[in-house]
């Protein structure tokens, strides 16, 4: 082959291959181009610009006083454009620069001017179109920036970039604060009020559009402003009362310091309407502090314990198996279940007595045996009556974390056909969270009707109404208007002549209730050697017209006793007690005064021109002045009567319980001479009221 030939293939074969590259690239044009286009247009724009959600202010929960329980307060975060119009040329910013840095240094102290020029020309330097300035600027402190050097030419021109952020605060901080929950996008479970009423609080996100910088920095295209607007949540409106609130933290919280107690819990309810006016739980950490962390009221089922008996002998009664006096071998406070454990009373006086007695002493042996006398042959009739209390099944509250109730039967797969039946009785073999307990005392105080309590009255967007709740009917009549006699009855003996006896003495209001102390199983090891104890009392005030229902539980105390009387019913008394006199619509013996002649103030038949003097004092209108009165035209209208002291010449008068003055003018107008000894009141006097006597004998008085 000759080297001319050589040397047109090697060129042709250069240029096939140079022609096939150049369709390789055309046919990959065409292809991104047209085929793929959409794809990569997209990922362009993506890459360019993006739209960012912006979340909406949270509504606002209430209180029922419509006081603030949480709300979300505006909160900035500031950027600043370092090329924006107003400063483009240098001249202008190096002349204002300083001063702006000046007045952050002046707002916020944590820099030097120098450190804020620094940073603003720096980042004038690297030519930063978004240049953060400083997180976390309140309303106020915003205000005031606007009106800072260079900022003030402008949003546009001065550079300031502002991003609204919201920020869930408490007013009343730690204030019912597990109720209310929060937010949590990294928890799936709600917590309280803003988890269960997410959706109405959240409102509706916006949106802002993004543009990608230099550095791979987001920045507003829009100078902060979003394209399309977030619109506010609903706000929801409590149950919760914040000064009763306050009162059963306080209160708990105390008693669980005092007796170092692992935890417990407060409901206080309205008994007609099942509105919780108060809830309130704290747990012991580590250090030994207590703070809310579960919701045990709601979330913590165990055996009930004593505070169960109103359930037994509800049963009991208006099964007819037993009435109030009944008789009953509590032999001594230990009993042996055939086959089965010792039940044991914390008193080891009761033998023979009657079911009422037994209440109110809370003897655990005389329940089991009343149960299983009545129900050994036919268990199923008793848990049957149970169940129709509803006590097996959660009351489907308003917020989630409810705990889920277990009342045994005999097809239950634990039931020991020995000892399930009289153990449920004195509120074992069960698990039942306090706010399902009451929820059955509430129901005797509400004339047997069984309502689920609620947390939440209604929900308002924008001042109008969403919706409103009522109180859910669980059980219309829980037992027979006898039955229910009969249990208030024996819940207001609990007080006045049983284990509660001492602890509402003299109290100005009755109280209808019963303690409960059980002892609770520890995990897998069970009712073992070391012994754990709940102790709890349940009730409603006042008995003669109830209007709260409330349930104290207090877990494990290690301090003192951890008798239900002294640990859980103290902090009964004392947040009952706050209440009866924080709650003025309450039936309260209030005492009258009447104006007129029916009451008046308590007065001596001394000197009347003093008296008169005193009454303009006080600012006391004469009903009428003297006897003859009306004929000497005194007004005779809405005032206090009283009357000219008259004295009879020679007739000793009264003067004991007076002062000297009025004793002097007393028995000098009647005639007589005086001696007087001491100082104080007149204790006596030495001729008896009434005697007869010449005028100018001379009568002693001792004053005291």
């Amino acid at each position: 082959m000759s080297i001319r030939t050589n040397i047109l293939m090697r060129v042709y074969l250069a240029f096939g291959l140079i022609l096939l590259f150049a369709a390789a690239v055309v046919i990959q044009l065409f292809r991104v181009q047209f085929v793929q286009g959409k794809k990569w247009k997209a990922m362009a724009t993506t890459l360019s610009t993006r739209y960012q959600t912006v979340e909406a202010a949270r509504g606002n929960i209430f209180a029922v006083d419509m006081s603030l329980l949480a709300t979300s307060v505006p909160e900035y975060e500031l950027h600043m454009d370092m090329l924006a119009p107003g400063i483009v040329d240098d001249k202008a910013f190096n002349e204002n620069v300083d001063s702006l840095a000046i007045k952050f240094s002046q707002l916020y102290g944590d820099k030097s001017e120098k450190e804020y020029s620094r940073m603003l020309r720096n980042a004038r330097k690297e030519g930063s179109r978004y240049q953060l300035i400083r997180r976390k600027v309140t309303h106020r402190e915003l205000t005031l920036i606007r009106k800072f050097p260079i900022f003030r030419m402008g949003k546009y021109k001065g550079g300031l970039i502002v991003i609204e952020q919201n920020r869930r605060v408490l007013p009343f901080r730690s204030l019912a604060a597990r109720t209310i929950g929060y937010k949590n996008d990294n928890v799936k479970n709600a917590v309280g009020l803003e988890g269960a009423y997410s959706s109405y609080i959240n409102g509706e996100s916006g949106k802002r559009l993004m543009q990608r910088m230099a550095g791979g920095t987001w920045m507003p295209v829009n100078n902060g402003e979003d394209e399309i607007e977030p619109k506010e949540g609903a706000d929801i409106i409590s149950t919760i009362d914040v000064n009763f609130q306050d009162v059963a933290q306080d209160v708990l919280k105390a008693q669980l310091e005092a007796t170092e107690a692992d935890h417990g819990c407060v409901v206080l309810m309205e008994v007609a309407t099942g509105e919780i006016r108060a809830i309130a739980n704290f747990t012991r950490n580590k250090e030994g502090k207590y703070e809310e962390k579960l919701n045990y009221a709601i979330s913590n089922a165990a055996d009930p314990g004593s505070t169960f008996k109103l359930a037994t002998y509800m049963t009991l009664f208006d099964q007819h198996k037993i009435d109030t006096n009944s008789i009953i071998n509590a032999e001594g406070g230990r009993y042996k279940i055939p086959k089965g454990p010792t039940i044991s009373d914390v008193e080891d006086y009761n033998f023979i007595i009657t079911a009422k007695k037994a209440f109110e002493e809370s003897s655990n042996v005389a329940a089991a045996k009343f149960v299983y006398n009545a129900y050994n042959n036919n268990p199923k009739e008793f848990t049957d009556k149970l169940y129709s209390y509803h006590l097996n099944e959660p009351l489907d509250l308003q917020i989630p974390g409810e705990g889920i109730p277990v009342v045994k039967n005999p097809k239950s797969r634990s039931w020991n056909r020995y000892y399930t039946l009289p153990e449920m009785a004195y509120g074992y073999e069960m698990k039942i969270t306090p706010l399902q307990m009451l929820a059955l005392y509430n129901a005797v105080a509400n004339n047997g009707k069984m309502i689920a309590p609620l947390l939440v009255k209604e929900i308002r967007r924008l001042g109008n109404t969403v919706e409103q709740f009522q109180a859910r009917v669980i059980n219309e009549k829980v037992c027979s208007d006898a039955t229910l006699g009969k249990m208030k009855s024996l819940l207001e003996g609990v007080i006045t002549e049983g284990n509660g006896k001492t602890l509402f003495k003299n109290s100005l209001y009755s109280v209808a209730g019963k303690t409960g102390t059980a002892q609770i199983a520890n995990g897998a090891a069970g009712y073992g050697v070391k012994k754990t104890y709940q102790a709890s009392f349940c009730g409603y005030f006042p008995a003669n017209n109830p209007k709260y229902s409330m349930i104290v539980v207090i877990n494990h105390p290690t301090k003192g006793s951890y008798l239900a009387a002294k640990v859980a019913g103290p902090v009964f008394k004392k947040i009952a007690d706050r209440v009866y006199a924080g709650d003025q619509n309450m039936n309260q013996a209030v005492p009258m005064h009447y104006v007129g002649n029916t009451n008046l103030p308590q007065i001596k038949k001394g000197n009347v021109k003093a008296l008169k003097q005193i009454y303009t004092k006080l600012g006391v209108k004469p009903l009428y002045a003297t006897n003859n009165a009306a004929g000497n035209g005194v007004d005779t209208s809405n005032g206090i009567a009283f009357e000219d002291a008259t004295y009879k010449s020679g007739v000793v008068p009264q003067v004991k319980g007076m002062g000297l003055s009025d004793a002097l003018y007393a028995l000098g107008n009647a005639g007589y001479k005086v001696v007087a000894r001491g100082s104080g009141m007149v204790a006596n006097q030495s001729v008896n009221a009434g005697s007869m006597i010449p005028k100018g004998s001379k009568i002693i008085i001792e004053l005291q």
